[in-house]
């Protein structure tokens, strides 16, 4: 096991409890976080080793809480000096003010991962050859290839949450994750396809020639239905969204809107709305850091909170926020364990974790064969959500046609555009068929980047407005 962080201070364990004691008193919650972290990137392309970069770092952030306010400073430094300057810092938000300090997190015994560094293990000189066996098996697959793009990254963290009245929680997270881009061409035109994988866990399964093979056939296989593909109309279209996935739909135009902060400040377009139906009969939406080594699961939240699984909107109604501890007390609830931050250098706010919708009763063949005019969106890349409007534009990376209940020819540039809360009104069919992404997710907030999962059974969404290059 590494070194304790709080024993890598300049000072004793007992005199840094006692900063942190007064520096929180008066204050309605805080806490002193630490961070140790090493993180390696490598990235194959065009054929040759193109990037390899590698990366460690250390330090606290200190965070002072009084009502709707909060301090937050930081620093790379494990010294008491540093803490003294931080700790003047946070402190003005005290000022006139006089609070009870919150009971600490409940903890468990619960471990979603193992403590395996994944930087260590296969040597570099593998990870490199490995990248470069990548590409030369996908430029053999099909004389169309122009380009591959092969990535290997790789974290491990190290984290300590130390509270005013001496309770200490700590979690390693290791994190992994496997990118494969492939670009095609014919004369002039040419596509892309990807494929990712990625987990909470050692590289192991993922770089099995087995997965690394089956992941570059995915890729060449998207840029290759891209490459048929025409262009998509515009109009107003049933929609069958597919699982796994597509669920970043779901991240985008519904989770950000559901997250504590928005709705205590009423700037998202689900404030006000507990208890109101806010969806489909049938759409049931849960945020879930529980699931053993996936992508977005912490045994712990960044302020000491076990996860959960949270029910958000259950049967179509809105039952329930994602809370970290500022925002459950000012708004009467409880935490639920969705208090994350990016690293040491940021404070924590409410973000999601895995977020998915969970299964129905419908066959994904049933769900596409009750469509006559339609179209099946398989990937989304990109999209854009206004958290307040709920509005939202989602571009499909692969997507077909449905003609008389038949998936027929594939279509580009189809823009899936819509309103959250009214998107959500439009499910008529649940498949029976949940799948969660394959561990790629990366979500961003408030110029904060945390890894997360999504996931979603396949869906039909009726009248949906999309948006094309053929009118």
């Amino acid at each position: 096991m590494p070194k304790p962080l709080i024993q890598q201070f300049d000072c004793s364990e007992e005199r840094l409890r006692q900063m942190l004691a007064d520096t929180l008193k008066g204050a309605d919650d805080g806490e002193l976080f630490l961070e140790q972290s090493e993180s390696e990137a490598l990235m194959f392309d065009n054929g040759r080793l193109k990037t390899a970069s590698y990366n460690t770092d250390r330090g606290f952030g200190l965070r002072a809480v009084a009502g709707e306010a909060s301090g937050y400073a930081h620093a790379s430094e494990l010294s008491e000096a540093a803490f003294g300057r931080a700790a003047s810092a946070v402190s003005a938000v005290k000022a006139g003010y006089s609070g009870t300090l919150a009971d600490a997190p409940q903890g468990t015994n619960r471990r979603l991962y193992g403590d395996v560094n994944p930087l260590t293990e296969p040597q570099f000189g593998e990870k490199a050859k490995l990248l470069q066996d990548i590409d030369a098996f996908v430029r053999a697959e099909d004389p169309r290839v122009r380009q591959v793009t092969a990535s290997l990254v790789a974290s491990w963290q190290q984290i300590e949450i130390l509270r005013a009245d001496g309770r200490t929680v700590g979690d390693i997270r290791p994190l992994v994750r496997m990118n494969i881009t492939v670009v095609v061409g014919e004369g002039d035109r040419q596509e892309t396809g990807s494929y990712g994988i990625g987990g909470r866990k050692g590289f192991g399964a993922f770089i099995a020639e087995d997965s690394w093979r089956f992941g570059a056939r995915e890729a060449l296989r998207q840029a290759l239905v891209n490459l048929e593909a025409t262009p998509a109309p515009a109009g107003t279209f049933d929609i069958v969204l597919s699982a796994g996935w597509p669920g970043v739909m779901l991240h985008e135009a519904v989770g950000h809107g559901l997250e504590g902060d928005f709705n205590r400040k009423k700037t998202s377009a689900f404030a006000g709305l507990l208890g109101s139906q806010v969806a489909a009969k049938g759409v049931t939406v849960v945020d879930d850091g529980t699931i053993a080594e996936r992508r977005g699961s912490l045994t712990i939240d960044d302020e000491g909170t076990p996860t959960n699984r949270t029910v958000l909107i259950e049967d179509g109604k809105l039952v329930g926020y994602m809370q970290d501890r500022q925002n459950a007390r000012l708004m009467g609830m409880q935490p639920t364990g969705n208090g994350r931050r990016e690293s040491y250098a940021h404070p924590p706010m409410p973000r999601m974790t895995n977020t998915y919708m969970t299964a129905g009763d419908k066959q994904p063949e049933e769900i596409i064969a009750s469509v006559k005019n339609g179209i099946y969106a398989v990937s989304f890349g990109g999209g854009q959500v206004d958290i307040t409007s709920g509005k939202f534009v989602f571009g499909c990376t692969e997507a077909y046609m449905i003609e008389n209940g038949k998936v027929t020819r594939p279509i580009k540039g189809a823009m899936l555009i819509g309103n959250g809360p009214d998107a959500m009104h439009r499910v008529s069919m649940v498949g029976n068929d949940m799948k969660l992404d394959t561990g790629i997710g990366m979500c961003g907030k408030a110029g904060q980047g945390v890894p997360v999962g999504v996931g979603q059974p396949h869906l039909r969404m009726d009248q949906m407005t999309v948006g094309g290059t053929q009118a």
